[in-house]
Formats: C-alpha cells, structure tokens, sequence
C-alpha cells in the first residue's frame, strides 16, 4: 500500500511527479485544505519550503509520521528538537543552494559597492549626467569578512578571492583553508566588506548588534544573505544614519514579508532583495527533487542519502 505525503506548499513540477509516482499526494496550502487531510488521511511524511511550519502542534496531529522534510537548506521553520524526541527523521537539502547564494551575495556586495542600483535607475529617468556625481569603489584589494564558514562561506571565499579580495573569517574553530582565521572583533575591525553565512540558533543567536557594528569601519559594507535575525536591525539603522557603516545588503529580514514600512527597506544606503537568491530555477528544481528522492527513499524502504538527514552534529559544522 501506498504511503502518504502532505505538502504544505507547492513544489517544483518535477519532484512532484516524482512524489505521485511512488506515494499519495496531499496539499494543505491553507488552515481548511490541512484541516481536511488531517481528519481524513494517515500521512507518513510532511513537505516544506519556506513558510509552512512542521511543527509540535502538527506532529501531533500526525501520529504515523515518520518523515519531516523541507525543500532548502535551512530548518528554522521545522522543529527539530521535538522531531528528534519523537523519532521523526528530518530531511533536507544541505549544499544545495550553496553555489547561487554565494553569487546572490557577490552580486549584492557590487552593486552596493559600485553604487550599480541607483546608476541603473538614473539612467532609466533619463538621467545620463548622474555619472558627474557617481561615487563608488571596486571589491578588488578589499579586505572581505566571512562570518561562518560552511558550504556557502566557502564558495563566497572564493569568488571573493577570485575577485582581488583578501579573504578573513571566524568560524566556530579554524579550519584548513587558504584564509586568515581571526576572532570575530577583530573579523569586524579588519573587514571592508562583512559577509554573514550562519545559521540562526540559540546559540548564535543575535551576533550583530550595536557594540559589533561599532567596531566595523566607517566605510565598511554589511551583507546579510543568511538569516535576517543574526542582526539587530534597530541598532543597523541607527549605524546607518550616524554613518558607522556605510552601507547594508541583504536577501533576508528578521520577518518576512517585512511589515509596510520597515525602515531598513526605504533607507538610501540599503539594498534588500526579497529572500529570492535561491530561487533561481535550477537550484530550485535541485532543492526540490533532492529532498522529495529522499523522502521516497524513507517511505519505501530504502536508503536514503545520509548527508540529508539533519543531525545536531550537521548544524554545528556549517558554524
């Protein structure tokens, strides 16, 4: 007999053919649709993206599951602990988007450095003679800071290496790379550039606040593209306009969609994308079908690949 999976959103085309080919398919995109599965059918395994919460509440209204999984990298919306305690595997995609997020974050180092956003938009109000006022730099001979050196610490490294960057970092302990490791004030106090690649746990938890932004340079460059709440955005803005740090970029916010208004979004030394660097087609695809083979693999019995069940051990090493 056919298991059964539940998604909570829409996945690519192609890891859901996957899914209908091997298991029954059920959706709960909304409080009614979930509702309705949950009072009618044993699920075995629930799917995620980014919003859809597998939670205690959830897992306790499914007493078969045997598999919590998100389409990503990150588990921040998939309690872990308590799937642990109830011997629910956890799967995700690890590695996956390291490639893209690293490209996001480069691009969103240079068109922060170079000024490139309010060039382009210039131009499209006719405004050729903005060159005469274009002030900006080149990340060639910068010094570039990597907070956290996991999978895409490492490839921002290098594509900042590759860029004429001096490469530092601080990870949770020294590593065999071809970069300085220092510790994370004197990461700050060096870096002209700053890039965040850690996870948001009880243990990192907020790592930049007002005293870490004081010791960065006037002129450096703060880029977010791992969790919106590493940062204290209150005291970011206020290093903003006392011109502490001179400019912020990130694909992440401490919440998400930010409400209208929030500050940091209209502020003139501020680039936000809207959490979309791993969107990309083929990383979305990959993310998607890796996850949805490996949950298959669980629910018929075979093997699935070890370096997607997440384990404590796992989250540690991406520090």
């Amino acid at each position: 007999m056919k298991k059964s999976v539940l998604l909570l959103e829409t996945i690519d085309d192609d890891a859901l053919k996957i899914l209908q080919d091997h298991v029954n398919v059920f959706t709960g995109y909304d409080d009614a649709s979930l509702t309705a599965v949950l009072k009618n059918q044993e699920i075995h395994a629930v799917i995620t993206r980014g919003k859809g919460q597998i939670n205690k509440s959830l897992m306790e209204a499914i007493p078969a599951l045997q598999v919590a999984a998100r389409c990503g990298v990150g588990l921040d919306n998939v309690d872990v602990q308590e799937a642990t305690a109830r011997n629910i595997m956890v799967i995700n995609a690890p590695g996956s988007n390291a490639a893209t997020i690293a490209e996001h974050t480069l691009s969103l180092m240079l068109m922060l450095m170079r000024n490139m956003y309010e060039s382009v938009a210039q131009v499209k109000q006719d405004n050729w003679n903005w060159r005469n006022q274009y002030a900006g730099d080149e990340l060639n001979g910068k010094t570039l800071g990597v907070l956290g050196m996991g999978n895409i610490g490492k490839r921002v490294a290098k594509l900042g290496e590759a860029f004429g960057m001096k490469v530092l970092y601080w990870s949770r302990s020294k590593q065999d790379l071809p970069y300085t490791y220092l510790s994370m004030d004197e990461v700050l106090a060096q870096s002209d550039v700053l890039s965040l690649h850690l996870p948001f746990t009880k243990e990192t938890g907020t790592i930049i606040g007002a005293e870490q932004l004081a010791l960065m340079k006037p002129d450096s460059l703060l880029i977010n593209t791992a969790r919106g709440a590493l940062i204290d955005h209150e005291a970011l803005l206020n290093a903003l306009n006392k011109q502490r740090i001179s400019g912020f970029a990130a694909d992440v916010l401490p919440e998400e969609p930010p409400v209208p208004g929030f500050p940091i979004l209209h502020h003139s030394r501020a680039l936000v994308t809207p959490h979309s660097g791993s969107l990309t087609a083929s990383t979305y695809r990959q993310m998607c079908v890796l996850t949805v083979k490996n949950v298959v693999a669980v629910l018929t019995g075979e093997k699935a690949d070890a370096k997607s069940i997440f384990n404590f051990s796992a989250l540690n090493d991406r520090v």
